[in-house]
């Protein structure tokens, strides 16, 4: 029978137990392939139960999936902070980097590793197999003492003899993606510069590897400041293909005989911003066959591409979210999830066209009872545009809220800034859709899928369009009579932090603001944080100094006595992207001013939190603030979390 009970009151199964107990996060995939068998699938999971360590896990056809390195290997590398391309294969044997020593590590058949490099200061990502030569050819990045910044290079690891890496190419500020071609003869790679970021303008390169191994005859293929090149890979038949947004989207093209030729050319995203190594949306099945998968306006598709005809047909598949997109021949391999299927590794049989689910991210299906659907919307934002979202109502097969209650809002402003909201299930928002709180996810102006122009709305507006997207997507659904705008929140992690910390500060429509390690001084983060990012911001907001007062005006650090809403704080002490002064200078700040405000900090975490206690405590304390400041009684048992200058 079903129960009436207020919105945000309303018992789920969804717990933070069932969280990080039953859940793994998917993350970098491969086909692993020896002359005279099938294909080796290796993939890493997250596993908060294990101290949130990414195991590496392989499968041989029918064979049960089984963990090829024993705890506490934890397969994750450090390149930007972000990491991806942890591993790779050469003649059969897989090849790890160790989050502990940032070494390549060779996987032995017992469960344990043995180390390839020996370069202390040296972090590996992105391996690409030389075979003629019996070695890897890498992004290496080198964090020598005493120097400022890091220095990042392309670098050939051998498999036996000599430990030291062999700088290839070397010069520019960031390399991405080499990839040795089918006959060893040539090398491609894409790189930039400061003051872009990789999906703002980069350069594609091909070079002839002479015979000692050394790179010559170097030829920009494509890309320049105004393009943004992702993804090269070479056919079987040694054709070099990428992916551009030349056309203001992202679409396939190739090299062949010195010309570039577009592939597809769709108002669609066949990739995606390079925050990480070795995430493909494309695999070669054939010389002539791509698999590949791109986002309209209806999400993610995988589809066929014939590369004579350049015909694209779409696979008949339930998936709106595709990701770690491999192929070979008869088979493909992806991460595809939809909104009432969690994120799940996949086998596609290309002749029969028959999915296979070889792993999910969720171990214990959830009952679609208590699983909320996304909506797409469309509402008017600034300059009269639009802007994009998926909204969430509640639902729970158990309950309902009163006739005359609407129920509150929880805005997620994503992170990156160039993220996109997913349609997978995601249970860390069923979580709270099953206890009655709606949820909002905002593709706000700057995020991906949706083409060059609409991420370049960010560009020197950030902390303006974002909050302006996620305020307005707020009230149009209280517009809609959806949502209680007495109720409205607003939570984000990152980039989404600012975006939170801003909402509070420029704008009175939310009751509260939930910040995991957000930016909220932008000179600090301008002149303390990673490589990768440290010119980030001259695009976002301006050039550093020269426009010191437009990165003042924009912090909200400075602009405390504007807020008025109480704000709840979650912060990795060992955060290198935003430190934690960032966090700890805003909460002081609060504090000093008689802000509700609460603050909870997490040993051994960094950017992103992946360890199951770490996870719990943050759910249950965000939402033990959400029922004692919006005025409703959790029906979970949590533990109190201090909330300085509240009343009582």
């Amino acid at each position: 029978m079903v129960e009436i009970r207020p919105y945000g009151s309303w018992r789920s199964p969804i717990t933070t137990e069932f969280l990080v107990a039953q859940t793994t996060s998917l993350g970098d995939v491969a086909l692993v392939c020896a002359p005279g068998s099938e294909p080796e699938i290796v993939w890493t999971e997250g596993r908060p139960s294990d101290g949130g360590r990414n195991a590496v896990v392989g499968r041989r056809g029918s064979e049960p999936a089984r963990d090829l390195l024993a705890a506490p290997f934890n397969a994750r590398s450090r390149v930007h902070e972000y990491g991806g391309g942890a591993f790779g294969s050469a003649d059969g044997r897989v090849y790890v980097v160790n989050f502990r020593d940032q070494q390549i590590h060779r996987v032995e058949s017992d469960g344990g590793s043995t180390a390839l490099t020996a370069a202390p200061t040296c972090r590996f990502a992105d391996l690409s197999y030389d075979r003629a030569r019996r070695r890897f050819v890498s992004v290496i990045e080198d964090h020598r003492p005493g120097e400022r910044e890091p220095r990042n290079v392309l670098g050939a690891v051998h498999l036996g003899g000599a430990r030291a890496p062999v700088v290839l190419e070397s010069g520019r500020d960031f390399y991405a993606a080499p990839r040795v071609s089918p006959d060893g003869r040539h090398l491609a790679w894409f790189s930039w510069n400061h003051p872009n970021m990789p999906w703002d303008g980069s350069a594609l390169w091909v070079a002839a590897i002479r015979s000692d191994g050394i790179l010559t005859e170097r030829v920009q293929v494509a890309g320049g400041l105004e393009e943004a090149i992702v993804q090269p890979a070479w056919s079987p038949d040694g054709v070099l293909h990428f992916v551009s947004d030349r056309t203001g989207w992202w679409n396939l093209h190739r090299w062949r005989e010195g010309r570039v030729e577009a592939l597809t050319d769709m108002e669609a995203e066949f990739g995606r911003p390079h925050w990480t190594f070795a995430n493909p949306c494309y695999g070669f099945a054939s010389a002539d066959a791509i698999v590949c998968s791109f986002a309209d306006g209806d999400g993610w598709h995988l589809a066929r591409l014939d590369t004579r005809t350049r015909a694209l047909t779409p696979y008949e598949l339930p998936y709106t979210e595709i990701d770690q997109v491999h192929a070979a021949e008869g088979i493909a391999v992806f991460i595809g999830g939809s909104p009432l299927e969690p994120a799940s590794l996949v086998q596609l049989d290309l002749e029969t066209r028959t999915p296979t689910v070889l792993a999910r991210s969720s171990a214990t299906p959830v009952d679609p009872g208590y699983l909320s659907e996304p909506e797409a919307i469309e509402f008017p934002t600034g300059g009269g545009l639009i802007a994009h979202g998926l909204y969430y109502p509640p639902r729970n097969r158990d309950f309902v809220g009163p006739p005359k209650e609407r129920p509150p809002l929880r805005v997620i402003g994503h992170g990156g800034p160039t993220a996109a909201a997913s349609r997978a299930l995601q249970l860390a928002i069923q979580f709270w859709t099953s206890r009655g709180i709606a949820v909002l996810d905002v593709n706000y102006g700057g995020s991906t899928g949706y083409g060059r122009r609409y991420r370049e709305r960010l560009d020197g507006q950030w902390g303006v369009v974002d909050v302006a997207d996620c305020v307005l997507g707020a009230r149009y659904l209280v517009g809609r009579g959806d949502v209680d705008p007495r109720r409205l929140t607003i939570r984000g992690g990152s980039a989404g932090g600012f975006t939170t910390l801003r909402a509070l500060a420029f704008d009175d429509t939310f009751r509260l603001g939930v910040c995991y390690y957000g930016v909220s001084d932008l000179e600090v983060l301008a002149t303390d944080t990673h490589k990768f990012e440290s010119r980030y911001l001259d695009r976002l907001v301006g050039p550093y100094p020269a426009r010191r007062d437009l990165y003042r005006e924009r912090s909200p650090v400075h602009h405390v006595e504007r807020i008025s809403s109480p704000a709840v704080f979650f912060q990795g002490l060992e955060d290198r992207v935003v430190p934690p002064n960032q966090t700890e200078g805003m909460v002081e700040a609060l504090r000093r001013a008689g802000v509700p405000v609460a603050y909870l900090a997490f040993e051994g975490e960094q950017h992103g939190f992946r360890r199951a206690d770490t996870i719990r405590r943050a759910l249950e304390a965000e939402l033990y603030c959400y029922g004692r400041i919006l005025g409703f009684e959790p029906a979970d048992s949590l533990a109190a979390v201090p909330i300085d200058n509240l009343p009582e």
